[in-house]
């Protein structure tokens, strides 16, 4: 049920914090979404919408409701939009990419920082959704609404709108309940970062070893022709 948007003063939300990168190593936080009981029995989550230096972004870029449960977009800064991936909306004229039985949403572009708007989610399954102005620059979303579904979890992200980052797993998203912006995947090996310190590592250590083979080969370490050798 989309419901309409409102205003609301600027410094009534503060953006939630993201991933910071610290002495070469990326470090992740889940944190929980900003919730609050509604008296029909759902839960309000709130969604921030953020222009920082080149990036633009939603944050969280993942997250888990419950049918019944509303999700109220914020313009914390820039002009954005909160609109859904189906046929009728601007700019996007590819596959359906939320449940069949759902209904499309589109806030239209906020030009003005604190406005809002609120999208009830009804029917189970997967939702993907964009900015419009930054679309193809990777500003996209996804929300698991009770189990994953539909054609967003049946098909690959559009390789046109990739996501600034990795957009999570309609899986993961259920399992992990919020992910900030920008997703980055953990693995057996440590993550991303640790896979790539170790093969800088091992990369350091083979260069190593074959410029210390070609050095005692060029001669220079071997003992001169002085009196007393022969």
């Amino acid at each position: 049920m989309v419901q309409n948007g409102t205003k609301r003063s600027t410094g009534a939300r503060s953006r939630r914090g993201f991933l910071r990168t610290v002495g070469g190593v990326t470090v992740g936080a889940l944190a929980a979404t900003p919730a609050t009981a509604q008296s029909g029995g759902g839960t309000t989550h709130t969604i921030s919408m953020l222009t920082e230096g080149g990036s633009y972004y939603f944050d969280p870029i993942g997250l888990h409701v419950e049918p019944g449960d509303t999700v109220e977009w914020v313009n914390e800064s820039g002009q954005h939009s909160a609109t859904s991936y189906t046929s009728d909306n601007p700019r996007y004229d590819g596959d359906r990419r939320i449940p069949s039985g759902a209904e499309s949403w589109n806030s239209g572009v906020f030009e003005e920082s604190g406005a809002t708007f609120s999208y009830t989610f009804e029917e189970t399954g997967t939702y993907d959704y964009y900015c419009i102005p930054h679309r193809t620059l990777g500003m996209v979303g996804r929300i698991v609404c009770g189990s994953p579904g539909g054609p967003a979890a049946e098909n690959e992200f559009p390789e046109s709108d990739s996501p600034q980052g990795t957009m999570p797993s309609s899986e993961t998203i259920v399992e992990e309940g919020s992910l900030e912006w920008p997703y980055v995947p953990t693995t057996d090996h440590g993550g991303p970062p640790l896979l790539f310190w170790g093969g800088v590592g091992a990369l350091g250590a083979t260069s190593a070893y074959l410029f210390t083979v070609y050095d005692r080969a060029s001669g220079r370490y071997s003992t001169p022709d002085l009196p007393g050798n022969e």
